[in-house]
Formats: structure tokens, C-alpha cells, sequence
């Protein structure tokens, strides 16, 4: 997962804005076994999903930069009112084949604009974190977007290389994941970014 300690997921019709219709893109063969990848507005319903794959010790110590306490709900729901509220964030749910998989999107202050993605641990392997990811950058016009990972994610790392990410730095965090209860263990990230199309300008 790409940054999990940020927005994570917001409805993108919440602040007001008209809501988006849905976006679909073909899986590849090669790395997905479904037919079809569909982005929506995300849905009061998706956030209890969301809290529990968001909450599960495995995906949380891969992904390392999550949130203090990823088991406190609470605190999970405060951040999401936050986040559905700001209209600088923009956030998708991953539906595959009709089910909820996971969510992707972006946030940020211009010029410096991040993505965000998380697919139900359930799901890994299938190739939907990488189709999920090319349908989002399909949707956004945001170039450059950047992106951070932990350094030793190569799941995540592969899927941000896959959709023409590149390795542009390397910087250091807390990676709460790791370090164990209320400690907040030093983490190594790298940070990768995608670039316009030649003959393309940024939009911001």
C-alpha cells in the first residue's frame, strides 16, 4: 500500500462536488483474475470494509506508515469526517466484479499531489492493487503525482513501477506498524513519481 498513514479513503461527492460517473477499466490477463475493475464514490457503507482491512496486523505492518492506532475506531471515524469534508482530497472505492475490494486516490497540496491506495488483504496477488492504480491515473489529470512507500514493500512498490511510477527519493518516517504498541519505530521509504506524457503539461 502506498502511505497508508494518509486520507486513506473519501467519498469524492461528500464535499458537495457532483459525483463522478463510474470509471471502468479492463484488467489485464496477465495480472488479475477478473473481468473488471470499476472506481465509485465512496459510500458510507465501504467504511466498515475499510476499517477492518485498515485494522488488520498483517496488511498494516507491510504497508508500516498507518495510522497511531489502527484498532481505534473512534479515532478511524473522526478521520474520515475529516476527510470527507476536505475538498482537496479526492478518494475512490475499488469495486472487482461487483464486490468491494479496496480504494484508491489522491491528496495533497498542489505540485506536490500524493496517491493513496489499499486493497483488502484478502485480495493480494490478484493484480487489482496495479488495475485499480491505472484506472485512478486514467480518471486524474494530476501530473506530476507522487507517491511513497515503505522501502522493503515490494508488493507495492512493483504495482507503482507497473503504472510508470519511477523512483525519485528516499526519505525517512515513523513506521508505527513496526515498531510495536504505542512506539513509533523509525522507517525507511522511497518515493516514486509519475510524470506527464511527453508533449503533456502538469495539471495541478
Amino acid at each position: 500500500m502506498a502511505d497508508a498513514n494518509r486520507p486513506g479513503v473519501v467519498g469524492s461527492d461528500a464535499a458537495g462536488r457532483p459525483a463522478r460517473p463510474p470509471v471502468t477499466a479492463r484488467s489485464r490477463p496477465q495480472e488479475a483474475d477478473v473481468t473488471r475493475i470499476s472506481l465509485r464514490a465512496v459510500q458510507d457503507g465501504d467504511l466498515p470494509l475499510f476499517f477492518a482491512w485498515m485494522s488488520d496486523p498483517e496488511a498494516t505492518r507491510v504497508a508500516a506508515f498507518t495510522a497511531r492506532d489502527p484498532a481505534d475506531r473512534a479515532a478511524f471515524d473522526a478521520h474520515w469526517a475529516r476527510i470527507r469534508s476536505d475538498t482537496g482530497v479526492v478518494m475512490r472505492t475499488v469495486v472487482a466484479d461487483g464486490a468491494v475490494v479496496g480504494h484508491v486516490g489522491e491528496y495533497g497540496e498542489a505540485g506536490d499531489r500524493q496517491v493513496t491506495y489499499w486493497i483488502d488483504r484478502a485480495h493480494w496477488g490478484r493484480g487489482l492493487a496495479t488495475a485499480a492504480l491505472r484506472a485512478y491515473l486514467d480518471e486524474t489529470p494530476t501530473r506530476p503525482l507522487h507517491a511513497r512507500a515503505a522501502a522493503d514493500n515490494a508488493g507495492s512498490r512493483r504495482v507503482l513501477e507497473k503504472c510508470g511510477f519511477v523512483v525519485t527519493g528516499a526519505d525517512r518516517g515513523f513506521a508505527r506498524a513496526r515498531g510495536g504498541g504505542d512506539r513509533r519505530g523509525p522507517g525507511h521509504a522511497v518515493r516514486l513519481t509519475a510524470r506527464p506524457p511527453a508533449g503533456t503539461t502538469d495539471a495541478r
